[in-house]
């Protein structure tokens, strides 16, 4: 409290009674965990840990970098990380992988709560970084590895983003037993890179009964949100999108193992997934240029097979439920299901503008059929007792779908809104007032000599605009009828493939 408040006329005490009770007061220089010494930082963060027991709560201090050279364990029950004050955005602490690397192994993993007595703890309005930089992946865990023999965990208000490793956020299914975990209100991405096999999911779910909710995940290139089984588990109200990098899926459902394809209970539900958007200044047309061709390959993707082909033969995803799901943007599918058994996927829709778009790429195997982009395709031959809302297309072979490849450019993908673009180029914007910024606004403006040399030079103006207008839009025309020209050579040739870094 400031001292000049609440004053009254009484006879002050003596210093040394004032000096006792300020050692009783919180002090700001200490209520939270310096970063400095670096060198020393995380050995002494896991020290507080280790001995602050169940419940403690260990406060990182805001806009503060901690660069980390090994994990920071979680080591007892119900104990929390987070930032002092709770502050979000950029304010939040940001712990930052920093330990070595080598021979493609090293430190990846900035928070660890999978320990043997890590029920109940809590990870909240922190900032992750990875800092893979660019670079190739390194073996090891996600940026946040949750979960294992636990229950009742929370990851909220979270940014996590640019993971070495292959995950911005993992939650374990530890000997089968972790439950009941929420991550909820957390901000993920980027993660990875597009190049092929460099790829890094989201948020990866192996746990039973999890709570995936309101969370924004943006430019992730494996899954945007990725449940390996996890029965029980409940999706909804994410938004998944991306900007300059190719997204192989949305959300898969996936993955044999660990749960060997038991999604029992699992709901993905009211989720919106926006593919990628035009880049390029609007034409008067519905759709632009892609300066990066960045699309989602598959919004959600149902079954093994979908994904890995015949690695699992004969082995299903079963008794999941797709539902009240929207999608916009570019996508190669929408929602593709194949090898499932017992699914119900009903009411998902796509809104605003949409496109399909991408054909046969160098990692497509020779026997693959690579089906025609669409909204919703079933490959009826590995799916069954399923429930399907009508606009799904049965195609004759629904393999391995993320090795298409989008076109090389062109006039294909929608314009359109995500969480990144709020100012899109084709929204009317700036100044709104009646009156021109400069004019009055009583009607006292001067309006006679300089009002009519200005419009004699606008007459000037108007003409050699027009000119050029005609002149490039004519040049943008041609340029356009050549481009669909080089796709629809793709679509017919079955031998296109766009180089794939690898």
């Amino acid at each position: 409290m400031p001292q000049d408040m609440h004053r009254r006329e009484v006879e002050l005490p003596e210093r040394d009674f004032l000096d006792s009770l300020e050692n009783f007061a919180p002090r700001a220089d200490t209520s939270c965990v310096p970063a400095d010494p670096a060198n020393t930082v995380a050995d002494r963060i896991n020290t507080l840990l280790q001995n602050g027991g169940s419940g403690y709560v260990l406060n990182l201090c805001p806009k503060t970098s901690y660069l980390i050279q090994s994990p920071i364990l979680f080591a007892h029950q119900n104990q929390e990380i987070s930032t002092l004050g709770y502050p979000q955005g950029d304010d939040r602490a940001q712990l930052v992988v920093s330990g070595p690397v080598a021979n493609g192994a090293g430190h990846t993993t900035a928070v660890d709560g999978t320990c043997n007595d890590c029920d109940g703890v809590k990870l909240r309005y922190v900032r992750i970084d990875g800092t893979r930089r660019g670079g190739g992946p390194t073996m090891g865990g996600a940026n946040i590895e949750m979960g294992g023999d636990n229950a009742n965990q929370l990851i909220e208000y979270v940014h996590s983003s640019d993971p070495r490793s292959w995950s911005c956020l993992h939650l374990a299914e530890g000997p089968f037993t972790c439950n009941n975990v929420t991550i909820q209100n957390n901000d993920i991405g980027p993660c990875g890179s597009d190049a092929f096999q460099e790829w890094a999911d989201g948020i990866s779910v192996s746990c039973k009964n999890a709570v995936i909710k309101n969370n924004m995940v943006q430019g992730a290139t494996d899954g945007g949100i990725v449940l390996f089984g996890s029965p029980g588990t409940k999706v909804f109200n994410n938004t998944i999108w991306v900007l300059n990098q190719t997204l192989l899926g949305g959300i898969n459902m996936v993955d044999y193992d660990p749960w060997k394809g038991d999604y029992t209970g699992t709901e993905v539900h009211d989720n919106t997934i926006l593919g990628g958007f035009a880049t390029d200044d609007p034409d008067g047309n519905q759709k632009g240029n892609n300066f990066e061709n960045a699309i989602i390959k598959i919004g959600i993707a149902v079954g093994p097979e979908t994904w890995f082909g015949d690695k699992y033969g004969t082995n299903v995803s079963k008794n999941g439920v797709v539902r009240n799901n929207k999608l916009s943007g570019a996508f190669s599918y929408g929602i593709a299901i194949t090898s499932a058994q017992n699914f119900t996927i009903q009411g998902n829709t796509m809104f605003d503008n949409t496109s399909f778009i991408g054909s046969r790429g160098p990692k497509c195997q020779d026997k693959d059929v690579v089906p025609q982009p669409g909204p919703f395709i079933v490959d009826q031959r590995t799916t069954k007792d399923c429930t399907l809302q009508s606009d799904f297309q049965t195609v004759t072979d629904g393999d391995s779908l993320t090795c298409v490849l989008p076109p090389n450019g062109g006039d294909f993908w929608p314009f359109g809104k995500n969480p990144s673009n709020s100012s899109n180029p084709y929204v009317s914007g700036g100044n709104t007032n009646s009156t021109p910024p400069g004019s009055s606004s009583d009607g006292s403006g001067s309006k006679g000599k300089s009002s009519t040399t200005g419009i004699a030079v606008g007459v000037v103006l108007g003409v050699l605009a027009f000119a050029a207008i005609a002149f490039f839009t004519r040049k943008w025309a041609l340029a356009r009828k050549e481009k669909q020209r080089l796709f629809d050579e793709t679509k017919r040739n079955t031998e296109y493939t766009q180089q794939l870094q690898d």
